[in-house]
Parts: structure tokens; C-alpha cells; sequence
């Protein structure tokens, strides 16, 4: 545990607090954590804008809206077609076993929604624990390509770990503590945005000091 924290602290003291997930509600979260598939974040900003100009970020006006309206209003995201796709799905879903309400959804044991959320069609691991953490505070780490990177790298993972088993390694390890999570999560990746990408820049980065690549290559 103390290896992990210790990782966290530094780059906490380093970025300072993140405050992600941006969104002004829990259902905007789930819209972004779908949208964000295979693109940037950026792109996604620019979707969102559009269903917010448009007043389509309700559950109501996603089901009702014309496919092709909605393909349009996401076309920033990439993958537009099959997105909005998507996004009428969980809307359809969310209203048939759900009354419509996010927080009905939500008002169960951590890996019994998982479950649920893991059913839908095009939301995977990653996916749903996005939404469990930032949209239905549930305790689950959110694993991406980023987490693999960089504690490949400090040596802290070997690379071969599944989604699932690093999950549970991260999960094992660290206190049970939703705050902490939705941290380092969005440390891990402003880090390998800045420092530790595809060809790292270990020329001061944060994590240098205790970082098996940078003592191999760099």
C-alpha cells in the first residue's frame, strides 16, 4: 500500500487536485464516460457543448431525438454513428429497469451494478467504472491505458496483467476512499499526458527519482 500512496502523493503534490470529473451532472458524466471512447477529451468538450446548446442532455430529449439529429450533435466525439447509437441504448435501458433515474440505477451493492452496466451493450470495464466512480460514487478504480504505462514503467506493474487483475491490485492495495480514487485516476492520466507518454520526457518528471525506466533508458 505504502508504494502506491507514496506514487499518489507525489504527483498530488506535484498537479495539485484535478476536481474530475468535469460535468455539472451525474448523467453528463455517463454521456462523457461513453463519448470518450477512442478520442481525446477535448473532442468530447466539443460534443457536450453541442447537447447542451441543443438542451438534449436529459434522458427525455436523448430518447425522442431523431438518430440522425443526435449523430450530428456528437459528431465531434468520433464514432458518431455508433455512439449515438449507444447513448439511445442506456437511455432505453435506464428507462425500461429503471424509471429513468440515474440514482435508482446507482441504489445498489457495487458489483451488482457493475454487472448491470457490464451487460450494455458498448460499455466495458473501464467504461463502467467511470461511471460507478464519478457519476454513482462507488468505490471502483478506474483502469486505462495510462495506469498500464506508467506503473509498467516505475515497475510497479509487468505489463501483462488484465483489466481485471490490475484493477483488484489497485483496489487491494489502497484505502478504500472514493476521493482518493477519483485523484489518482486523473493524476495517472494528466501524467502521461505531460511526462510519461508514448516517448516519455523524463527530464524532471515528478516520478524520475523512483522510476525503473528512467533508470534503464533515460
Amino acid at each position: 500500500m505504502s508504494n502506491l500512496l507514496h506514487i499518489y502523493q507525489q504527483l498530488l503534490t506535484y498537479y495539485g487536485p484535478r476536481g474530475w470529473w468535469p460535468a455539472k451532472t451525474p448523467f453528463e458524466v455517463v454521456i462523457g464516460a461513453i463519448l470518450t471512447q477512442n478520442t481525446n477529451w477535448n473532442n468530447v468538450e466539443m460534443a457536450i457543448a453541442n447537447l447542451r446548446k441543443a438542451d438534449a442532455l436529459t434522458i427525455d430529449v436523448i430518447l425522442s431525438i431523431e438518430l440522425e439529429s443526435l449523430e450530428q450533435l456528437i459528431r465531434p466525439s468520433g464514432f458518431f454513428r455508433q455512439k449515438a447509437k449507444r447513448l439511445q441504448l442506456f437511455c432505453h435501458y435506464l428507462q425500461e429497469f429503471h424509471q429513468g433515474r440515474l440514482e435508482h440505477l446507482f441504489d445498489q451493492e457495487l458489483n451488482s451494478v457493475r454487472e448491470e452496466l457490464l451487460r450494455l451493450k458498448g460499455i466495458g470495464p473501464e467504461t463502467a467504472d467511470s461511471i460507478l466512480l464519478y457519476a454513482g460514487q462507488h468505490l471502483s478504480f478506474v483502469v486505462d491505458a495510462y495506469t498500464n504505462r506508467l506503473f509498467g514503467r516505475l515497475g510497479v506493474l509487468s505489463g501483462k496483467e488484465n483489466y481485471a487483475a490490475v484493477r483488484d491490485f489497485f483496489m487491494s492495495r489502497l484505502p478504500q476512499d472514493i476521493q482518493l480514487y477519483n485523484e489518482y485516476h486523473a493524476l495517472i492520466v494528466i501524467h502521461c499526458k505531460d511526462f510519461c507518454r508514448k516517448k516519455p520526457l523524463c527530464s524532471n518528471c515528478p516520478c524520475m527519482d523512483i522510476c525503473l525506466y528512467k533508470q534503464q533508458n533515460c
